[in-house]
């Protein structure tokens, strides 16, 4: 593996890939240049786009970064995508023909389960699960080994395609759809922001690979600083208000000048509650809803950091000092100096 943070030469190869054993087939010497975007905020889990000379067929390509550091040269796939959409632009010239390529959870994405397509109570999810995406894609699939099963049927809805049904599915035991580089569907176990460690440190000093410009958005529209809770059944009236007025945080009544009030009513959950089991609910309630989320977006020279990897952020001149996110984006440009546009999204709890 190179030092990520040296200098290198670096090249790229594209590769044509046979959906019958998943290896490289043909080398496409075709290819001008590509754009890999890797997005945790969609089903397929990322594109590409890939321009070259002249028209392909569908087919899967794999695109590969080609490092050569210390006389030492090595070959990392970058993603596996199904080409389809071309397009073409001529300039009188020269002919340039743009293709819009998918990740393979986009074969589960184009067809929906039979009607009233149904899993029975009591099986394993993750068996199941790991059965039925490999009948419905090419690409290899990688079990994962849990013990969780269905409380109930799980019945597939009739807006569901395959994708959206097994993702539901998997949320029962706390999974998600997951790829690697080389295409293979993964399924990966939920985990939270606080029990990862750190693949990488970006840090802002000389030796670093992060670029100077840094972007970070957070929201705060809509964010309460009250939370009233009213139960009124079974014969019982409860009612809890909580304020945030804590003078050192940013959302409360009295940094806002104002009361932003959620509203609960006779919350299911709480069965036949207590007085004071309402009020310890409407207090973790305002708690839970003052977390807000923030997004860092910076650009740095490639590494191995992967969609959903967790990164710890040092960038003392946006006041981001031992910062754990995950990333949630990235934007891999195949040129001279292969940069990584990336988001990491964290959460910061402003009040209790």
């Amino acid at each position: 593996m190179p030092d990520w943070s040296k200098s290198m030469e670096q090249t790229y190869e594209y590769y044509t890939v046979d959906p019958g054993t998943w290896k490289d087939d043909k080398r496409l010497t075709t290819v001008k240049g590509c754009t890999i975007t890797r997005d945790a905020t969609v089903e397929t889990l990322g594109s590409a786009t890939i321009d070259v000379d002249d028209l392909l067929g569908e087919c899967y390509i794999r695109v590969y970064l080609i490092t050569i550091q210390n006389g030492i040269t090595e070959k990392h796939p970058l993603g596996t995508f199904l080409v389809q959409t071309p397009s073409s632009k001529f300039d009188g010239k020269i002919r340039t023909v743009t293709m819009d390529a998918y990740t393979p959870l986009l074969e589960l994405k184009e067809n929906p389960p039979p009607y009233g397509y149904s899993i029975l109570k009591d099986v394993n999810i993750m068996s199941n699960a790991y059965m039925i995406t490999r009948e419905h894609v090419r690409a290899p699939v990688v079990k994962a080994e849990a013990s969780d099963t269905l409380y109930s049927d799980f019945v597939a809805n009739t807006e569901d395609t395959w994708i959206s049904f097994l993702s539901d599915l998997i949320a029962n035991a706390k999974y998600e759809f997951g790829l690697d580089e080389l295409g293979r569907v993964l399924f990966l176990p939920k985990q939270n922001l606080s029990s990862l460690q750190p693949t990488w440190t970006y840090n802002d000093d000389n030796s670093s690979i992060l670029l100077p410009e840094i972007t970070m958005d957070h929201d705060l529209y809509g964010v309460p600083n009250v939370v009233e809770v009213i139960y009124s059944k079974n014969g019982l009236y409860y009612y809890s208000r909580v304020v945030n007025d804590d003078e050192n945080s940013p959302i409360s009544t009295v940094k806002r000048g104002r009361e932003i009030i959620h509203r609960v009513t006779d919350p299911e959950s709480l069965g036949n509650p207590t007085k004071n089991q309402i009020d310890l609910y409407a207090k973790e309630l305002l708690k839970e809803l003052s977390s807000i989320a923030y997004t860092v977006t910076y650009t740095h020279g490639f590494n191995m950091v992967r969609l959903g990897d967790c990164v710890r952020l040092n960038y003392t001149r946006a006041g981001l000092n031992g910062v754990k996110a995950r990333v949630i984006n990235q934007t891999i440009k195949c040129e001279p100096g292969c940069q990584v546009t990336e988001k990491a999204a964290f959460t910061v709890n402003l009040w209790g």
